[in-house]
């Protein structure tokens, strides 16, 4: 069996499950018996709406609200779909901004680091061919970054015009190693995470998705990005110093 076969078995397999949990939604012990229509929210209004739905059941069905938040979420990022901004805005709007945001810096990282396995183990030839002139500028960005290269990521995930899918599919191929990987992940999306779900804990408040990120918001996620840099400015300055001394 070829290996890129594995990622249309995986991704039938994982939305199976998506399937099953959401036409088993648990009925509601109170007179409300509507169900609504459970699905990725792609507008303002369907994260509304789809928001609005899973607040009623998650006061009777909190563990049920919580996994399939959660599948959602893996599913998402392991397959590289768009649309994180709108799952970071569900998880303010249903759990607050204090759980709601250390759960989905985890889940963005576990969701990327299944995506960094796939490209790894089954489509690593692929993104080679589709993409051999990114692949290759950011092989010589990593090679120049070697000393430094936590604080390096940690920049390209700050830094708000950053292509994430690519980033996750390319990772394996720059040899990157997953642990440095997933806490680069981790670490380098929380502004990003702790914005949206801050935003989200108030999603009856916002009304267009203007309101999510401002010009002002993208200047401070630019400028952390730039204090990643920091370390490794002064880690090259050391070491070439060091070079000429000898």
């Amino acid at each position: 069996m070829e290996p890129i076969l594995w990622i249309p078995a995986i991704l039938a397999g994982m939305t199976t499950w998506l399937y099953v949990l959401s036409v088993n939604i648990p009925e509601l012990g109170t007179n409300n018996t509507q169900k609504g229509d459970l699905k990725f929210p792609t507008s303002l209004e369907d994260l509304q709406s789809v928001a609005n739905l899973l607040m009623m059941y998650k006061e009777e069905h909190f563990l049920y609200v919580l996994v399939l938040f959660c599948s959602a979420y893996i599913y998402k990022q392991t397959f590289a779909i768009p649309g994180s901004v709108f799952m970071n805005l569900l998880a303010g709007a249903l759990f607050g901004v204090w759980r709601s945001f250390p759960l989905v810096c985890l889940l963005t990282a576990t969701g990327a680091t299944c995506c960094y396995s796939l490209s790894k183990y089954f489509g690593k030839q692929y993104v080679i061919k589709y993409f051999p002139d990114k692949i290759k500028f950011m092989q010589e960005k990593v090679e120049e970054n070697y000393d430094s290269l936590f604080f390096f990521l940690l920049f390209l995930r700050f830094f708000p015009m950053s292509p994430n899918w690519f980033l996750n599919l390319a990772s394996p191929i720059l040899n990157i190693p997953v642990y440095m990987f997933f806490f680069s992940v981790f670490i380098g999306l929380m502004p990003y995470n702790f914005i949206c779900v801050q935003t989200g804990s108030m999603l009856s408040q916002i009304t267009s998705m203007e309101d999510v990120f401002t010009t002002a918001t993208f200047i401070k996620l630019a400028g952390i990005a730039l204090v990643a840099l920091v370390p490794s400015f002064i880690m090259k300055k050391l070491k070439n110093k060091k070079l000429k001394s000898m």
